[in-house]
């Protein structure tokens, strides 16, 4: 397989596995690398990260806050040390470049928000077709002066709040968007008076727990938070979990073999982040979860996945919600289960960085598969078997990874075209997936 380096326009090619067989740590997670790496900045003092995610998005993140001022290194080690600013960021000569990351660009508006000098944020063709009104609406509330591009996406603008300081809100969230609560919350805490959100279905809480760490007091009643401005951050040194969203690729992998027996070390269990491991353990692969420890408010274990008879299931509503991430590579194993699945509820996947739902039945279709697309997800059906075909990245990192998993188990070689967009999140897929998969 091809190494870390893969140039724009690189094709991988995957050969079918017999089996998934080792033992993995992976890179730091890549919400949590975020959000540290942005409160590192507001902070007091030097943060320092072991294990900070190595994704080409976390790195926009941290090129975007060295454009703002703040002194920031990283070791050959994978270390990251952010000096913070004590709340106080300087004005960029030019554009924040966030690059492929809407993560970046989310979260650091609501940082940005509350700062006394005018910022502009932009990102690549695909970033830039990609939804900011629902950050836009909740911070203009709260007295920002912000705009979003054409159509609501970027580039986005932000200059010193209206009257001088943000104002708390209340805030009820019309879009179920972690980033989007971030960007609030952090925005809540340089503004007067108290920020409080609302969510339909309670998201990720990286970034409470990361405020949390910092020394900030954040209130969660249900599915309601909040929080109150002017408090201090205080600088953090943490290691950060390995990323489960990553794990989810090699977990989906683990599952399609019936030797299969990998070993994931160290990796974030979050519960807002877990139900994958609910989805896989209800359709028949076998997970033992061992060695869980609490790092500032996050949860750390070892995950053993070992194969089961995988029947197929349905996921819906709520449950899309959680699995945002991990629809692209559940629908990619889909044919190999039983029963096939049945995904819906889950429109979000249209405007990630590709039409995912679109992106997958393409490829599913291209291996021979049997999909029914819907707009809001997909009927596959299942006890098929795939072939070797050109797989279409469509430069996302998701369904470059999903389609890797799914070519494990197809008959002959599968292309994967845009390879390179793994390393958006994952750098170091392609190797340590050929390092567990025997053949």
């Amino acid at each position: 397989m091809n190494d870390d380096s893969m140039k724009p326009g690189s094709t991988c090619t995957i050969k079918p596995a017999k089996n998934i067989v080792g033992t993995i740590r992976l890179p730091g997670d890549k919400s949590i690398s975020h959000r540290y790496a942005m409160l590192a900045a507001l902070a007091e003092g030097k943060s320092r990260f072991e294990n900070f995610s190595t994704g080409a998005d976390c790195q926009s993140t941290l090129q975007s806050l060295r454009d703002l001022g703040c002194e920031i290194s990283r070791s050959a080690d994978g270390v990251v040390e952010v000096i913070g600013s004590g709340g106080k960021l300087s004005p960029s000569s030019n554009p924040l470049d966030c690059g492929n990351s809407g993560s970046t660009m989310r979260m650091l508006s609501g940082i940005l928000a509350g700062q006394s000098f005018s910022s502009e944020l932009v990102g690549d063709n695909s970033l830039s077709r990609r939804p900011m009104r629902r950050i836009v609406e909740p911070l203009t509330l709260m007295r920002a002066n912000i705009s979003a591009g054409e159509h609501g996406g970027p580039p986005l603008r932000i200059s010193a709040p209206i009257s001088g300081r943000l104002s708390g809100i209340e805030y009820k969230a019309p879009v179920l968007s972690a980033q989007v609560k971030s960007a609030v919350l952090f925005a809540g805490l340089q503004a007067e008076g108290g920020t409080h959100f609302e969510e339909s279905l309670r998201t990720r809480d990286h970034g409470e727990l990361a405020l949390r760490a910092f020394g900030a007091e954040v209130q969660r009643s249900r599915n309601r938070v909040s929080i109150v401005g002017g408090q201090k951050l205080m600088a953090l040194n943490a290691y950060v979990p390995g990323d489960i969203s990553s794990a989810a690729f090699f977990m989906c992998a683990a599952a399609l073999f019936p030797g299969s027996n990998l070993i994931i070390e160290a990796v974030g269990m979050n519960p807002t982040r877990a139900a994958l491991l609910d989805v896989l353990t209800a359709i028949g692969a076998r997970m033992t979860v061992i060695n869980l420890e609490e790092h500032h408010g996050e949860i750390v274990g070892t995950l053993k996945v070992e194969h089961g008879t995988l029947r197929g299931t349905k996921i819906s509503g709520a449950q899309s919600a959680q699995l945002i991430d991990e629809l692209p590579v559940l629908a990619a194993i889909a044919p190999y289960t039983a029963n096939g699945m049945e995904i819906r509820d889950a429109r979000e996947l249209r405007v990630k960085e590709s039409d995912r739902i679109a992106a997958v039945t393409e490829n599913l279709r291209r291996m021979g598969a049997q999909v029914e697309e819907h707009g809001d997800g997909w009927t596959i059906s299942g006890g098929q078997r795939l072939h070797g075909a050109k797989i279409d990245s469509h430069g996302d990192h998701r369904i470059a990874m999903a389609f890797a998993i799914a070519a494990l188990r197809t008959e002959g070689e599968t292309e994967i075209h845009g390879a390179e967009a793994a390393s958006i999140s994952f750098g170091e897929f392609w190797t340590m997936l050929d390092r567990i998969a025997e053949r």
